[in-house]
């Protein structure tokens, strides 16, 4: 592999690790751990005990958030979002200040720095990928577009942190990294050579399968950030020390996020009987997706352990960091099954790309 085909298959590991690191953040209530942005509490470095900050602390960081929010909500007007402006003005919750917590203060400080270490290896795969302009500029396109994102990230990361997780961002900001890691894979698979050797005749079922999946498995990630939203306002209400009736008291998302699961298993088995076909001549593509619905049945069960084990959250970012690698893997056999819908070809006289 070259240079830039290294450098991008570790930031797609490395995305992976900082959602693993967000739903981390999201299970131990961490999210407000430091109250401003990019600094924590003002300064680079955290504090480790609450006699480094000032008495009235909580006063100047919900004031500053106020200010912040308020400049926010007049850009939003500007540009027509009025819904969105007056769900910031309108919420309480934005405005209030949790008591200081070390561990949680640290555990979002390394969530911050995993991100700004992306940040650089997505401008390491950037720079990598200027090797290709002649060639295949959209590598280079892709990889530039990744830059753009990830600054979009992290800005969308400091009005998370402004509006106190205002519900409907925090499923923004996870539909951003998914995207991430579908360009990033692109990027990726792009810079390697299509010669046209392959001749595999790919039925429009196993593309159909395989596009419905990614969209299905889409839409149960954005469900279960609702389900998260629920469970953190059960939280709030009934106690970290009452885990065992949360579930009970969760609304009709988490029933509809449940019932979804079979829906994703279903087309995944799909998937596997449509690669079945294949594997006389692609036998890893059939092993990949049998590893996939392996992925999908541990991430069934993980879910089961969340409704019916009192909500551990050692299984939350768990759950999430599977459901996002499904997503992922679906979107590489995507690639890897349609090589000239994604990746350059290296032959003159182009084949016609057969779809039975």
């Amino acid at each position: 592999m070259s240079s830039f085909q290294k450098i991008g298959i570790v930031t797609i590991i490395a995305v992976y690790l900082l959602i693993w690191v967000g739903g981390l953040v999201r299970s131990t209530g961490s999210g407000m751990g430091c109250p401003d942005w990019p600094k924590c509490f003002g300064q680079w470095i955290p504090p480790t005990d609450e006699k480094e900050l000032p008495k009235n602390y909580k006063d100047v960081y919900a004031q500053k958030r106020k200010d912040k929010n308020e400049k926010l909500a007049k850009y939003l007007d500007f540009l027509g979002w009025i819904e969105l402006s007056n769900a910031i003005k309108g919420d309480k919750n934005t405005y209030f200040e949790a008591d200081f917590n070390a561990t949680k203060t640290w555990i979002e400080y390394i969530n911050r720095l995993i991100g700004v270490l992306i940040g650089f290896l997505i401008i390491l795969t950037f720079i990598f990928s200027l090797k290709y302009w002649k060639e295949n500029k959209l590598v280079v396109y892709l990889s530039a577009l990744s830059i753009v994102l990830v600054l979009f990230q992290g800005w969308i990361g400091s009005i998370v942190v402004s509006t106190n997780l205002l519900p409907g961002l925090i499923s923004f900001h996870m539909s951003l990294a998914i995207l991430q890691v579908f360009i990033l894979m692109w990027a990726v698979g792009r810079s390697f050579k299509n010669d046209n050797t392959n001749t595999t005749k790919v039925s429009n079922t196993l593309n159909i399968v395989l596009i419905v999946s990614i969209i299905l498995v889409f839409i149960q990630i954005i469900l279960g950030t609702q389900v998260r939203q629920a469970v953190d306002i059960v939280a709030k209400k009934l106690g970290e020390g009452t885990r065992g009736t949360w579930v009970e008291n969760l609304g009709i998302e988490f029933y509809i996020h449940r019932s979804f699961s079979w829906l994703i298993l279903f087309f995944h088995i799909w998937l596997v009987f449509q690669m079945k076909k294949l594997a006389s001549v692609h036998k890893k593509w059939f092993n990949l997706s049998k590893i996939l619905v392996g992925i999908v049945i541990v991430e069934f069960l993980s879910g089961v352990g969340l409704a019916y084990l009192g909500m551990p959250a050692v299984l939350q970012p768990l759950h999430l960091l599977l459901a996002v690698l499904i997503i992922g893997f679906l979107f590489m056999l995507l690639i890897l099954v349609n090589p000239r819908w994604f990746m350059k070809s290296n032959n003159k006289q182009e084949k016609k790309y057969q779809l039975v």
